[in-house]
């Protein structure tokens, strides 16, 4: 706890009490650096205090986040794929932790779907394409193609070796 008085940063806990209102906890502390005494008032935060961040869906609805909405998405794109299920919701906790991480009240749902599609991409090509067909709403097999083509693209190239030999550059 910071001191108000002279800014340090350790102090110690002299008395601790519920407060009057029976919602906090008020203690009584003492700076170890000027040795000035304070009261801080805490409050404890229980479940209802630990909402999810609403979903701002792209008509502008608005809905309490929901994991099991990205593992049901999840599954279906990575259904008959040889993809343990552990692996599958540990991507769903990954994105749900980035997610609470954030501390933000709203979230776009597209930044979920970039989540998503970021994950798989790592996991499973198929998988990806099959998520990627649905969350970009693909209309035609044209789509799909040049999906794919900007997949082999990203795919990283086999280091080449020196064209240079060490014979060459004595020359």
């Amino acid at each position: 706890m910071k001191c108000p008085f002279c800014g340090h940063l350790e102090s110690k806990v002299i008395d601790s009490r519920a407060s009057r209102e029976g919602d906090a906890i008020r203690r009584r502390r003492q700076c170890e650096a000027c040795q000035k005494r304070f009261t801080s008032y805490e409050r404890v935060l229980g479940p209802e205090d630990n909402h999810p961040p609403m979903v701002v869906k792209k008509d502008g609805r608005r809905e309490s986040f929901d994991r099991e909405k990205i593992l049901q998405g999840l599954q279906l794109a990575c259904k008959k794929r040889p993809i343990p299920t552990e692996r599958i919701e540990a991507v769903a906790d990954a994105i749900e932790g980035r997610l609470m991480g954030q501390g933000t009240r709203e979230v776009p749902s597209s930044w979920i779907g970039e989540q998503v599609m970021e994950a798989l991409r790592e996991l499973d090509k198929v998988a990806y394409v099959r998520f990627a067909s649905v969350y970009k709403e693909f209309r035609d097999e044209e789509e799909f193609l040049k999906e794919i083509k900007a997949l082999r693209r990203r795919r990283r190239k086999p280091p080449q070796p020196p064209t240079e030999t060490l014979f060459d550059s004595q020359k």
